[in-house]
């Protein structure tokens, strides 16, 4: 329905799926630079936004894009931008500010292969990492890896209700082959949807601190404009916002940025888990990968190996405790990735040698071919 987020099912590509899932989530502002794989992304923002509502921009560069969404996040606004590759790593420094001021927002990252301009068009895995570390300093973030368009929906609405529960920038980490999937996605009735706001301040202006926090570690957010005195302030800072260059108002800022994450990565981290009862051998994958290694699972299944798919819906925070559970009765894990070895090293430093670890690598621009992850099921299960 025009004039308003669409219900229903359709046949959407999974950047398309994003758009209207961010809309659906609440966003009406959304700032980026055109770049492959994600343009659809922008594409579809900038023509349905207005029939919202809502504001789209194209900015000059991706640098300014992070930092228009922090700006209308912090004016009320639910904000979203979207790109790949040299794009994110333009991103980062102010994905870092946002995490810093703990702004709302979301960027959507459909992957490609690189380093630099790379392979524009084709599918990759290589900012998994980036995701987790790309800024400086010390930080949690969350991260989703879709596997569908019809994921590419709903984890973009999950990503906006985690950015205002726990005021951050939210990631959510598609490929290539995902954003530009085309199949049946199901849009629910507004009323299906759960949406999350920012808790708004719970004492009167006068006594608003922007970054006093309550027992979930998370402040209260006061929009800019309405009466409350909110001081944003990117140098480590107290409570009130004020600079306070001191070890000890870093710890505990610095903690708390972190805590507030770690404190709830049981309840953010999302897994599926498939045949892993009695498997011998765990396939941990994300992503596009997650979709084509489960082909070898039913294969090796069929041949009489105990094989079994952990897949990651959310990479970050990394579900370490549930890999350590695995590893006290599988063998083996093995970690497919359309990259040169990323995610591997998490799942070797949560089994921490209590079985055997074998990283799959597939070259970015081509579909992982289930054959050579079935190949090496077979191979450690001798």
């Amino acid at each position: 329905m025009r004039g308003d987020v669409i219900t229903g099912k359709y046949f959407m590509n999974g950047d398309i799926a994003a758009a209207e899932g961010a809309l659906s989530a609440g966003c009406r502002f959304f700032a980026g630079y055109p770049i492959t794989p994600s343009t659809e992304i922008a594409e579809r923002m900038a023509e349905r936004l207005p029939e919202v509502g809502g504001m789209y921009i194209q900015m000059e560069d991706e640098l300014g894009s992070m930092a228009a969404i922090l700006g209308a996040s912090c004016a009320g606004t639910k904000a979203m931008s979207a790109t790949s590759g040299p794009g994110f790593s333009l991103m980062m420094e102010n994905i870092g500010l946002g995490i810093m001021l703990e702004v709302p927002a979301v960027v959507i990252n459909v992957q490609r292969g690189g380093p630099s301009t790379g392979l524009p068009t084709t599918v990759g895995q290589q900012d998994m990492m980036q995701a987790k570390w790309g800024s400086h300093g010390d930080y949690e973030i969350i991260a989703y890896s879709p596997n569908s368009p019809q994921e590419m929906y709903d984890l973009t609405v999950k990503a906006f209700n985690a950015a205002e529960r726990y005021r951050l920038p939210v990631l959510v980490m598609a490929d290539e082959a995902v954003g530009h999937m085309t199949e049946r996605v199901v849009v629910p009735e507004k009323a299906a949807i759960p949406i999350v706001h920012r808790k708004a301040p719970s004492v009167p202006p006068s006594e608003y601190q922007t970054f006093r926090a309550g027992k979930d570690l998370i402040p209260e957010f006061a929009v800019a404009g309405q009466g409350y005195f909110v001081r944003m302030e990117s140098l480590t800072h107290d409570e009130l916002g004020r600079p306070s260059l001191t070890p000890e108002t870093q710890q505990s800022l610095v903690g708390r940025l972190q805590e507030k994450i770690l404190r709830h990565a049981h309840e953010i981290a999302e897994y599926e888990e498939y045949l892993l009862e009695d498997a011998d051998v765990v396939v941990v994958a994300y992503g596009i990968t997650s979709r084509c290694v489960r082909e070898a699972v039913d294969e090796a299944r069929a041949g009489g190996i105990k094989a079994g798919l952990l897949r990651l819906v959310t990479v970050w925070p990394f579900p370490h405790w549930r890999i350590a559970e695995l590893a006290t009765q599988a063998k083996a894990f093995i970690v497919p990735e359309v990259n040169f070895g990323q995610i591997v090293r998490e799942v070797e430093r949560a089994v921490a040698g209590r079985a055997s670890t074998k990283f799959v690598q597939y070259s970015p621009g081509a579909i992982p071919h289930p054959n050579r992850t079935l190949k090496t099921i077979q191979e450690v299960a001798k």
